[in-house]
C-alpha cells in the first residue's frame, strides 16, 4: 500500500470576534497506513481570542483530494467534544487550554485520509 500523502494547512476563521488568532502547526509527518496521525495547533493572539479565553470552538476540518470539506470534530476550552459519525471510532480531539493548543489523532489510516487538514476557530 503506498504511503499516505498529508499536507497541512493552518488558517483562521474569525467568527466570534473580529480579531485576527494565529494558528500555527510546527512541522508535518508522514505517516503510514495503518499508523497514528497527530496534529495540534498552536494559537496566538488576544487572549479573549485563545483557548484560556471566552470564545469559541476548535475544529478539524479535512478536505480528500478532489473532493469537498469534511468536518471531523471540534472541542471546547472545557474539553467537550462532538465528532463525525463516520470518523468517531478513530478519532480524539483535546484541548490543553494552559498551552493554547488542541490536537488530532486520527487512528487506523487509511489511503482515504490523505488530504488537506485545516484546524479552525468556530
Amino acid at each position: 500500500m503506498k504511503s499516505l500523502l498529508l499536507f497541512l494547512s493552518l488558517f483562521s476563521a474569525p467568527t466570534c470576534v473580529l480579531s485576527q488568532v494565529q494558528l500555527g502547526q510546527p512541522g508535518s509527518a508522514i505517516p503510514k497506513p495503518g499508523e497514528t496521525l497527530t496534529l495540534t495547533c498552536t494559537i496566538s493572539g488576544p487572549s479573549s481570542d485563545t483557548l484560556s479565553g471566552s470564545c469559541c470552538w476548535w475544529t478539524w476540518i479535512r478536505q480528500e483530494p478532489g473532493k469537498g470539506l469534511e468536518w471531523m470534530g471540534d472541542v471546547s476550552k472545557e474539553g467537550t467534544t462532538h465528532y463525525a459519525p463516520s470518523l468517531q471510532s478513530r478519532v480524539t480531539i483535546s484541548a490543553e487550554p494552559a498551552k493554547n493548543r488542541f490536537s488530532l489523532q486520527l487512528r487506523s489510516l487509511t489511503a482515504a485520509d490523505t488530504g488537506t487538514y485545516y484546524c479552525v476557530r468556530s
